[in-house]
């Protein structure tokens, strides 16, 4: 799509165009009181010379077309030996062409010569030169100028309050997208422009027809002008629309106010230049001077026209392609950078040519050709412009990034998130679809398209047709996910789905989402392809063959599956529970249809699929139960023990960080072994699930604490020392040093005067213990 700054330039090809179709018409249109219009209805009214006229005009054709063959068949002679005549009409009709043009502008220069040398000599302009008269006429005529430029400038410095204020309201307003308000405020503008042009219209009228000249009477010179003026005016004012170098608030165009000043100076003069000389002196050249003079005036006109363009391209074609470049650099989509580089390479070439198109049709067929370019040209500016615009009101309007209600964020956390990731897309191909639409609207303007007709045929129905369903499918599919992946957050969020959600219903609306993202787009598929024409069928069958040759050669895959369904159907695990699978205990972190993330005690994760499980061991199911097995000495007694452990219990259970995982009173089951060096006594914490390991490590800190406390000891493994045995039975004695404790060395006191003799025995005491000190066996209690 073009780009805004190109569009003064385009807006300059129209406002030329268009007033060189008024030079065309002008030029072939004598003023309305000439003499051969009387002449002509003379001619017609009588029987007997009407129908001479229509006999001589018939003549006149059999005449063209005798020429016409005779001309043919020179061609044909001229050509090339042994080529056809039509195998040359084209660079023929390209030289016929270029010597016409040549011919065409040399007559006129030479006519505007020769009537300039004419008047100068005072012959040859076929009537006599009044020059009181021509003097009457032009001071009259400079009057009704003056006063009506008058009467223009008066109602503008009138109307400037309302342009700065909608200005303003256009920048500071509020209640619209800034798209909208723009345009809102450039109509209200606009609608003030005319009604100053109008006015300023109606007032040269009046002046003219009743202050100067003749009361009563607008002469001819007078309407020339006016008609003109109005004409000229409301260019103008369309160019203002675009530009408004002076209210920042009324200019359509995203340019600054230096660029907007340049574009509105130039193209102000180059309208009032050609638009005055066009329709108001040349006509005034054909009727009071000489009709060769005007053509030839309009001539010169026209040509400098086109040199002044070419020049104004040329000036600015790293100008507008710098801007061009910027605005690829911003583009969003591929497509549209890409084009947008190109165009900014070849602009140049595209203007050049186009105004040697104008020029050269100005010359040959001005009489059809200029008006269908006018049309195309105005046509091709809409579109662009509208098709802009319609852009940049998207853009402003769902392309920023969407904020929902605090409320609505808190019950729906997502959705926010997913919306914004999805109206990009979506903005992509709305743009994609409008430059579609205005490459083909413009292509039926210029005529290479017509899509009218190819809108009437089947295929032209049938594929719009076919991408309004397609694109309605996928926006209701895309709905539909949104709306219903919102329902399962809403349903998993504890704050607003009715409370904090079980681990079982986490774990299958989760797997609930991912089937249903998977089902809604392999249906989405299926109906799009079914809706442009595709059979389905057998790519259905075709699915259920692979699916038949999966299911024999991935035994194991849909052994995973079948078995993950049972086990998510039992609720034999939930995501977040304490389990033990295939031999590896841990927490399922991630469950899915096919296996089982699980991540143990020392941070491992693994990956067990369902078709390796056996058993499935939870521990977070109802309660659980701490059960803990202690051993005391054989001398203590049984029942005091037991007294400890219910002290310890009390203790727990009167703890703020402990009490509410107790769900039952201590279960003490009693002395279960007499084991080879302590009694074992088994007592059971029934506790709330996943708290019974942090429970039952209080539970023994407490329990160490209280059997310290009563005395009763823990018994521990002890050592056994033998020292051997003498030939004669007896055992030798034991060298055994004592090692004292650095606290006990520390906390004696020195009160002998040889510190140094007292140092040794505080550190160690070493002394022979006799064989008659052990039992014989080296047990040492």
């Amino acid at each position: 799509m073009l780009t805004l700054r190109s569009l003064p330039l385009m807006a300059w090809l129209l406002t030329a165009l268009m007033l060189f179709s008024v030079q065309a018409q002008a030029q072939e249109s004598p003023p309305a009181d000439a003499p051969a219009y009387s002449t002509l209805a003379d001619l017609l009214e009588n029987d007997a010379t009407r129908t001479q006229l229509i006999e001589q005009l018939r003549g006149m054709t059999d005449d063209a077309k005798a020429a016409a063959s005779s001309s043919t068949e020179a061609a044909a002679d001229q050509a090339p030996s042994g080529q056809e005549a039509n195998a040359a009409s084209l660079p023929r009709q390209l030289a016929e062409l270029t010597s016409t043009i040549a011919s065409e502008i040399g007559s006129q220069l030479e006519g505007l010569a020769t009537a300039v040398s004419g008047i100068v000599q005072g012959v040859g302009t076929g009537q006599a030169f009044d020059r009181e008269a021509f003097t009457s006429a032009a001071l009259n005529l400079g009057l009704v100028i003056i006063a009506t430029f008058v009467l223009f400038v008066a109602f503008r410095h009138l109307a400037r309050p309302a342009f700065t204020a909608t200005s303003r309201w256009s920048q500071q307003g509020s209640g619209m997208t800034p798209v909208i308000r723009l345009l809102v405020a450039v109509a209200i503008a606009a609608v003030v422009d005319v009604l100053v042009i109008s006015l300023s219209y109606v007032g040269g009228n009046l002046i003219a027809t009743f202050a100067i000249g003749e009361s009563g009477a607008l002469s001819t010179r007078a309407s020339l002008f006016l008609n003109a003026f109005l004409v000229i005016e409301l260019l103008k004012a369309a160019v203002r629309m675009l530009f408004a170098s002076r209210y920042k608030g009324l200019r359509l165009l995203p340019i600054s106010a230096e660029e907007a000043s340049y574009w509105n100076r130039w193209m102000a003069r180059l309208i009032g230049l050609i638009g005055y000389g066009l329709m108001v002196a040349v006509p005034l050249l054909n009727y009071y001077l000489s009709p060769a003079l005007g053509q030839g005036m309009g001539t010169l006109i026209m040509l400098g026209a086109f040199v002044y363009a070419v020049a104004v391209v040329l000036k600015n074609r790293q100008r507008l392609r710098d801007g061009i470049n910027a605005k690829a650099a911003k583009a969003t989509m591929s497509a549209t950078r890409v084009s947008l580089k190109l165009f900014a390479r070849v602009w140049h070439l595209l203007a050049i040519a186009y105004f040697l198109m104008v020029l050269v049709l100005t010359f040959t067929r001005p009489e059809d050709a200029l008006p269908f370019v006018l049309m195309a040209t105005l046509q091709t500016l809409a579109v662009v412009g509208a098709g802009m615009l319609l852009s940049s009101l998207l853009t402003q309007t769902i392309g920023k990034r969407i904020r929902l209600p605090d409320d609505l964020k808190r019950k729906l956390p997502l959705l926010e998130t997913r919306l914004n990731a999805y109206v990009p897309n979506l903005l992509r191909v709305i743009r994609a679809l409008i430059l579609i639409t205005v490459v083909m609207i413009t292509a039926g303007a210029w005529g290479i398209f017509d899509l009218a007709s190819w809108y009437a045929t089947d295929m032209g129905r049938g594929l719009v047709a076919k991408v309004i369903s397609v694109l309605v499918i996928v926006t209701v599919s895309m709905a539909l996910w949104v709306g219903l992946a919102s329902l399962i957050e809403h349903r998993l969020n504890p704050e607003t789905g009715g409370g904090e959600p079980t681990a079982r219903a986490q774990t299958l609306l989760s797997l609930f989402r991912n089937a249903l993202a998977i089902t809604i787009i392999a249906m989405t598929l299926m109906i799009v392809l079914s809706e442009i024409g595709i059979n389905i069928g057998p790519l259905i069958a075709g699915a259920g063959v692979l699916g038949l040759a999966i299911g024999f050669g991935a035994q194991k895959l849909v052994q995973d599956i079948i078995t993950g369904v049972f086990i998510q159907v039992e609720n034999a695990m939930n995501t977040g529970d304490v389990v033990t699978v295939g031999g590896v205990t841990g927490v399922a972190e991630r469950l899915s249809i096919r296996s089982v993330g699980i991540r143990d005690l020392s941070g491992t994760y693994h990956i067990v699929p369902f078709s390796s499980v056996d058993t499935v061991s939870n521990y977070m199911r109802e309660f659980a139960y701490h059960v803990g097995e202690y051993g005391i000495a054989y001398r203590e007694s049984i029942d005091e023990a037991i007294e400890c452990l219910q002290e310890a219990f009390e203790e727990l259970s009167s703890s703020d960080e402990h009490k509410q995982n107790l769900l039952a009173p201590l279960e003490v089951a009693g002395v279960i072994a007499l084991a080879d060096s302590s009694v074992n006594i088994r007592v059971r914490l029934k506790t709330t699930p996943g708290t019974q390991w942090a429970t039952g490590r209080a539970y023994n800190r407490l329990v160490k604490m209280h059997f310290d406390a009563a005395g009763i000891e823990i018994p521990f493994p002890h050592t056994t020392l033998y020292f051997g045995e003498d030939k004669d039975g007896s055992a030798p004695a034991g060298n055994v040093r004592v090692l004292e404790g650095r606290a006990k060395q520390r906390a004696s006191t020195n009160t002998d005067d040889d510190a140094d003799a007292q140092e040794e025995p505080l550190k160690s005491d070493e002394r022979s213990i006799p064989p008659a000190d052990y039992d014989g066996t080296g047990d040492e209690n």
